[in-house]
C-alpha cells in the first residue's frame, strides 16, 4: 500500500504518510474543513447511466477516456476542465442516459450514447499460435483492450464493450459498432437527477441550462433544502433572477463556441465556489479557463448588474476577473441584511451550518443525554468550530459567551444561540493623502 501524501487543509488523513504544506511565514491559512465538492447534471455521449457517481479531480486527469468516453485534452472535455480548476471532487449525473447501445456482430457497448459509435473490434491471427485470435477493442484511434482467446466465450468484458459470447471469431481488419444514440434530455430527467443528489453533501451545484422552467426546477431545490432541510449549498445557474442568497446567476455568456451552451462559464464558477475557502472570497478572481467570455459592459451597466445580484466577469487590462462574488439576494429585510448578499458570508455560514449539524447527528443525537453535563459538551464543541473560524480570519470578534446551550421545551430538545461576526475581504479603497 502506498503511503499517504501531499498538502493538507485540516488534520483528517486516513493513511499513514507525511503531509506537509510550505506557506509565507506571513500569509499561512487553511481550511476549516476541506472543501471542493461540487455536483453538475451532465449531458454526454459516454458513461454511467441513471446513477450518481463520483470523479476526483485525479480521476478525470487519468481516467477521463474510460469515464466520459473522451480523452482529457479532448475538445470535448473542456467544460470539466474548467470546473476541475477549482473543484476537487465531482458528484456527476448523465442527463441523457437512456440511450441505445452501439454493437456489431461481436461486442456491445458498455453503455448507450453516440460515443459508442466510435468503437471497434479488430480480430487478428495470433502470431505464436494459429488456432487463437487477439482481439483488440478500440475508441477512436487508441487501443483500449487485447484479449488472446481460442473462441468468444473466452472473451472477458472490459471498459467499453461486452462481448457476444455466441459469436464466431473470425479475422477483420475492422468492425466498427453502431447504432448509438443518446438519450432524450427534458425535465424528467432534471428532476430525476434533483432526486438522486438531494441525500450527497457537497459545496456548489451547477445546471447548464437556459430555459427558464428548467431553472426554476433548480432554484426551487435549492430553497427546498436549504430552508427546510438544512442542506448548505449554493446553487450555480445562468441569468436567473432568484433573489435568494443561496442561488448565483452568472450574468456573462461565452461566444464563438461551437457545440456549447452560452451558459457554459457555469462550470468554471460552480469550480471556483465549491473550492473556495472558507475564509476567502472569488472577488477579482482572474478567469483561467478555456472559453471566449463575453466581458462587452459598459461602468453603468457592471453598477446595474451589482445591484442587481448578478455574477459578472469584467475585462481589467488584458485579464477577465470576476467583479463582486455576489448571488442573487436583493431583498433585505432586518433580519437578513446586505452582508448575506456576499458570498463569503454564504461560506461561513453554510460551513457552521453544516459542521454543527453533522456534530450533533453523529456525537450527540440519541447518544449523549440532555443533561448539563451533555449541554456542556455540546456547547464546548460549537465553540471550537467557531474558534477555528476565527483562528482562519473567517470570523472576528468572538467570545465564549456568543454561544449558549440550554434546555428546550422538551426533555429531549436543546436550544442554541449563536453570534458571529463575519469577516469579507478587501473590496474598496477610499484613501486621503495629505500633501505637505
Amino acid at each position: 500500500m502506498a503511503l499517504g501524501g501531499g498538502s493538507f487543509t485540516t488534520q483528517n488523513k486516513e493513511l499513514p504518510g507525511a503531509y506537509i504544506n510550505f506557506v509565507s511565514a506571513a500569509s499561512a491559512s487553511a481550511a476549516l474543513s476541506d472543501r471542493g465538492i461540487a455536483t453538475m447534471p451532465l449531458e454526454l455521449d459516454w458513461g454511467k447511466e441513471g446513477e450518481v457517481f463520483e470523479v476526483t479531480s485525479g480521476d478525470f486527469q487519468k481516467n477521463s477516456l474510460k469515464i466520459f468516453g473522451y480523452a482529457y485534452d479532448s475538445p470535448k472535455m473542456k467544460g470539466l476542465r474548467d470546473l476541475f480548476i477549482g473543484a476537487k471532487t465531482l458528484y456527476a449525473y448523465r442527463l441523457n442516459g437512456g440511450g441505445t447501445k452501439a454493437e456489431n456482430t461481436f461486442a456491445t457497448a458498455l453503455y448507450g450514447g453516440t460515443r459508442g459509435n466510435d468503437l471497434k473490434i479488430v480480430i487478428q491471427a495470433n502470431a505464436d499460435d494459429s488456432k487463437k485470435f487477439d482481439v483488440i477493442t478500440y475508441l477512436g484511434t487508441v487501443k483500449v483492450d487485447s484479449q488472446t482467446v481460442t473462441k468468444a466465450s473466452e472473451l472477458v468484458a472490459n471498459d467499453y464493450v461486452t462481448f457476444k459470447t455466441d459469436a464466431t471469431l473470425a479475422v477483420t481488419a475492422s468492425t466498427p459498432l453502431s447504432g448509438g444514440t443518446n438519450g432524450t434530455v427534458d425535465g424528467t430527467a432534471h428532476q430525476t437527477y434533483l432526486d438522486k443528489i438531494e441525500s450527497y453533501t457537497y459545496n456548489a451545484m451547477g445546471a447548464v441550462v437556459t430555459d427558464e422552467t428548467t431553472k426554476k426546477l433548480y432554484v426551487a431545490f435549492n430553497k427546498r433544502l436549504r430552508d427546510e432541510m438544512g442542506i448548505k449549498f449554493q446553487l450555480i445557474l445562468y441569468t436567473i433572477a432568484a433573489d435568494f442568497m443561496g442561488t448565483i446567476s452568472v450574468k456573462n455568456k461565452v461566444t464563438d463556441e461551437e457545440g456549447w451552451s452560452e451558459a457554459s462559464l457555469v462550470y468554471w464558477v460552480t469550480g471556483i465556489q465549491a473550492g473556495c475557502a472558507v475564509n476567502k472570497s472569488c472577488q477579482n478572481k482572474k478567469y483561467d479557463g478555456e472559453f471566449t467570455v463575453d466581458t462587452d459592459y459598459t461602468q453603468t451597466e457592471l453598477k446595474q448588474a451589482v445591484k442587481n445580484g448578478e455574477f459578472v466577469l469584467h475585462k481589467v487590462n488584458a485579464d477577465v476577473r470576476v467583479l463582486e462574488d455576489i448571488n442573487t439576494m436583493v431583498t433585505t429585510s432586518d433580519t437578513c441584511g446586505d452582508v448575506f448578499k456576499d458570498n463569503q458570508t454564504i461560506r461561513v455560514i453554510d460551513q457552521l451550518g453544516n459542521d454543527d449539524a453533522v456534530l450533533f447527528n453523529t456525537k450527540y443525537l440519541g447518544v449523549v443525554p440532555n443533561n448539563a453535563s451533555g449541554r456542556t459538551s455540546l456547547w464546548s464543541d460549537l465553540v471550537k468550530i467557531r474558534s477555528q473560524l476565527q483562528d482562519l480570519g473567517a470570523i472576528e470578534n468572538f467570545n465564549d459567551s456568543d454561544v449558549t446551550v440550554a434546555q428546550g421545551d422538551s426533555k429531549k430538545a436543546v436550544v442554541v444561540t449563536s453570534a458571529i461576526t463575519v469577516v469579507n475581504a478587501m473590496g474598496k479603497l477610499y484613501m486621503t493623502v495629505t500633501v505637505a
